[in-house]
């Protein structure tokens, strides 16, 4: 499972130009989903996640987890794209959509985090707050 975070001041998905989510102060994940992936990976990249510390403490300090900060989580199976060959991704590490959409609806649940709608073409608008953008990868 891959995750790409961005800490932001407010951020939004649309689909067909309605807004499907939005938060203010917190965190994006972009998630990808592999075909290698379970409940147990889940487990492991949503407790990585509501651990990092990449929010400023009382001293401005990169020091604090997400705590109570909104969460948008998004799916993303181009984390998976593998470009070492030719000039047209290849996506054959990304889970087929139907475990991909399980597991992406669980680890929702566990950040509590609101979501963009699974295999829709989305459009986010984000702020960055900092910026912050942190790599994830969990096996």
């Amino acid at each position: 499972m891959k995750a790409v975070l961005q800490r932001v001041s407010q951020a939004a998905v649309r689909v067909d130009g309605t807004t499907v989510a939005q938060i203010g102060p917190g965190l994006v994940v972009l998630l990808g989903v592999g075909h290698d992936d379970s409940e147990a990976t889940v487990e492991r990249m949503a407790a990585k996640i509501r651990a990092l510390r990449i929010f400023a403490d009382a001293d401005g300090k990169m020091n604090d987890p997400v705590g109570d900060r909104e969460i948008l989580c998004v799916s993303q199976f181009t984390l998976y794209a593998d470009t070492r060959k030719g000039n047209r991704p290849s996506f054959t590490g990304a889970a087929e959509p139907q475990r991909a959409a399980t597991l992406y609806d669980l680890i929702c649940e566990a950040l509590r985090a609101k979501r963009g709608r699974f295999a829709a073409h989305m459009e986010l608008d984000l702020t960055n707050d900092g910026p912050v953008t942190i790599v994830v990868e969990v096996t």
